[in-house]
């Protein structure tokens, strides 16, 4: 009798997780849909996006970044936290080095000749870093989720953390399946000391055209016995924010996203002054804003966020911290820190006033 031959097993890049609550015919959805009349960006929106920013989207000099080295952060001392660009955050908890959606890239983009690039390198290299206890992933957008950096740092990761469906590209690049845990938002997992708990956020997800919101996006509750931070991701404001924090506020430190931000898409992106409303229905102490200084994703100045969160948190009295890249960050002592994109700011306007009038190329006797 012959052998009967079966086809290979093929995993498919992201499993069915239509036991999810939030998944409905193979596609997560937020918990409020997208009001009727919500602002949605047109084809001129995303042309101008794509090919007509303002100047400003993007520095004209270098920023300032503080280089670590592997020396540094292995004489760190417990509690201290590292932001290295946009959404990634290099924090050191029960003794235990933890990153936030690590993007090392130079683009976020599936292409290496185009998309955003980075203003700045990264204060430390991956091959710097020490031994990572946990990778905590948001969502998949590529300023999040970096295959090129997974591949590389996967080999010195404990445990990588994600939304459901994030774990399934993971297992697609290689990474070793005991390495990879996912979640629906409330579930978590204890590990290294910490508990981690995947919460809501109002977002969407998707690497191509046609794999729209088959992952699912969230928020992360950081707790230690010392501390309870909290990790927005990428998120509109919403009515989860004030739940989070009924269930598990106060929090010490809230890295928020303060950047990216449109009139033309607000469901999925907080403005600055909603960031620190945010901030106040979690119950934080101290804010950090993150999402910004690396990438230009929207149409606004590079500076703005930050200037932005700190005039609407001065009005309700929010301490907010602003760290340098790769300046560090003390959970034991909070401090507000340099407001380091001032002097790149002041050197732009004076390289601006020294160079005279803009002449149109077309017509130079104007």
């Amino acid at each position: 009798m012959p052998t009967l031959k079966l086809p290979p097993l093929l995993r498919a890049p992201i499993a069915d997780h239509d036991h999810s609550p939030q998944a409905r015919e193979g596609r997560f959805h937020n918990l409020t849909p997208r009001p009727a009349n919500s602002p949605q960006p047109d084809a001129r929106v995303l042309w101008n996006l794509l090919f007509n920013k303002p100047r400003a989207t993007v520095p004209r000099v270098a920023l300032p970044v503080q280089a670590l080295d592997r020396a540094t952060l292995d004489a760190a001392a417990e509690g201290s936290l590292f932001r290295l660009g946009h959404s990634t955050v290099l924090f050191k908890l029960q003794g235990g080095w933890w990153l936030t959606d690590p993007v090392f890239s130079k683009r976020a983009s599936p292409f290496s000749f185009a998309g955003p690039k980075r203003f700045h390198e990264p204060p430390v290299s991956l091959a710097e870093l020490p031994p990572i206890r946990g990778v905590i992933l948001s969502h998949d957008h590529y300023d999040h989720l970096d295959r090129a950096t997974i591949k590389v740092l996967a080999p010195k990761v404990e445990l990588f953390v994600t939304p459901l469906g994030v774990g399934d590209r993971l297992l697609a690049w290689s990474v070793p399946a005991e390495k990879v845990r996912q979640f629906d938002w409330w579930q978590g997992i204890d590990a290294g000391g910490l508990r981690l708990t995947a919460t809501p956020a109002q977002h969407f997800s998707g690497r191509g055209l046609r794999d729209g919101n088959r992952t699912l996006w969230c928020s992360w509750v950081i707790e230690a016995p010392d501390f309870k931070l909290f990790f927005s991701g990428d998120t509109g404001y919403f009515d989860g924010f004030a739940e989070i924090g009924r269930r598990f506020g106060p929090f010490d430190l809230t890295l928020m996203e303060t950047g990216a931000w449109n009139e033309h898409w607000p469901y999925v992106h907080m403005h600055p002054r909603q960031t620190v409303q945010a901030h106040l229905d979690l119950g934080g102490r101290w804010l950090l804003p993150i999402h910004n200084g690396t990438f230009d994703l929207a149409m606004h100045a590079w500076y703005e966020p930050f200037e932005a969160v700190l005039e609407f948190a001065a009005e309700q009295g929010v301490r907010v911290t602003t760290p340098g890249m790769g300046e560090r960050f003390d959970l034991h002592a909070p401090q507000p820190g340099k407001r380091w994109w001032r002097e790149p700011v002041a050197q732009e306007q004076r390289a601006e006033a020294a160079a005279g009038p803009r002449r149109c190329c077309l017509h130079p006797g104007r």
